[in-house]
Formats: structure tokens, C-alpha cells, sequence
């Protein structure tokens, strides 16, 4: 959903890419080591729930080292199918140390943690995969990946000050469910899309 602002968050991300001297392969493996980090703190945030907000900040961080390192690279010319591959590869990574920290600990149903990494990974699947069989990179969905980001961030900061259940589920867990669903849906909206595209081939 928030793929449709891309354009007007590259006025924001151009002056700070043009401010940074690495090159963008080391902000894609700094992106890697803050998803690590923040996976590792949310399975221990149920036993200390100060570790939250700072779980909040890194998953933000990893999501805006995610947009600096293409933007650094198309600025610069050095965009190619390599750095596309690591782009994509270390994104895939990230989420699953993220998602995976937070659905390993108590706060979320081990069936309902599942379903939602499944979900997630079968969203961004098929966005590569359209890629792929020559349709272009598809981030079209109620539920792409920076909606995901976004959303972590402020459930994680709610999670902090709300840590009693509602209505027999913690705020995350509600989280997990919403990306169960708006998942499933993502995954139907792409798929027609990538359908369509052969069809009118």
C-alpha cells in the first residue's frame, strides 16, 4: 500500500543518500545486522518489556537502510543484477530474523505466528517471482513490505505500553492476525496481477 508513495519518499531519501559515503552493499549488510539485533531483542522482550521500543527503532532502521542502499546505488550508477540478488536476498534474511524473534516468544500463539511468516514470505515470493518469468518486480498489495515495517514499528511501541491482552490476544498477536489476512489478500491481488500480465502477452 505505501508503495504508492515511493516517489515522494525519494525526496526525503535522496538528500540523505547523497550524504552518505558507503556504498550500498554495506548499508544492505548493516540492514542485515539490525534485523539480527531486533529479532534477537524481541524474544527476550516478553521477559523484559523495555527492549520493545528498542526493537520499534531498530526494525524502522533496518526498513530505512533497506530504501537508502537502492536509492545510494541508482544515484551512483552501480545499480545491476547483483546488487538486486543481495537487495532482495538480505531483505528475505531480515524478515525472518524480525518476525521470527518477535513469533518465538510468548507473545504471539506459535499457530498464529506461523501462518503470518508464512503469509509474509508468500507475499514478497511472488513479488520476486513476476520478476523473475519477465513481468516486472510486482509491490502491488494491501500489504508489501514497507506496510510491514511501518506497521511492526508502532505495534511494538503500543505492545510496550499495552502489555495486557485484548480480548485473549496480545496487541502483536492481533498484529500477526492482520498480516494473516491482508496477507492472504496481497497474495491474490498479485497473483491476478502477474496472471493478467501473460494473459494480455
Amino acid at each position: 500500500m505505501l508503495d504508492k508513495y515511493r516517489e515522494k519518499a525519494d525526496l526525503i531519501l535522496a538528500p540523505l543518500a547523497s550524504k552518505i559515503n558507503l556504498e550500498a552493499n554495506i548499508l544492505t549488510y548493516l540492514s542485515l545486522l539490525f534485523a539480527l539485533i531486533a529479532g534477537i531483542f524481541a524474544y527476550f522482550s516478553y521477559e523484559y518489556p523495555v527492549l520493545l521500543p528498542m526493537v520499534s527503532f531498530l526494525v524502522i532502521m533496518n526498513g530505512l537502510l533497506d530504501a537508502l542502499d537502492g536509492k545510494i546505488a541508482r544515484m551512483r550508477g552501480t545499480a545491476g543484477k547483483k546488487g538486486d540478488f543481495i537487495d532482495h536476498a538480505i531483505d528475505r534474511f531480515s524478515d525472518v530474523f524480525m518476525m521470527g524473534g518477535i513469533i518465538l516468544s510468548p507473545w504471539v500463539e506459535k499457530v498464529i505466528g506461523i501462518a503470518a511468516i508464512t503469509a509474509m514470505l508468500l507475499v514478497s515470493y511472488l513479488g520476486t517471482q513476476a520478476q523473475a518469468v519477465g513481468y516486472k518486480r510486482v509491490y502491488a498489495g494491501i500489504l508489501g513490505r514497507a506496510d510491514r515495517i511501518v506497521i511492526i514499528f508502532f505495534a511494538l511501541l503500543i505492545q510496550f505500553f499495552v502489555q495486557e491482552k485484548i480480548f485473549h490476544f496480545y496487541f502483536i498477536e492481533w498484529v500477526m492476525i492482520y498480516f494473516i489476512i491482508a496477507g492472504v489478500i496481497t497474495i491474490i491481488q498479485r497473483y491476478h496481477a502477474i496472471i493478467k500480465f501473460f494473459e494480455e502477452k
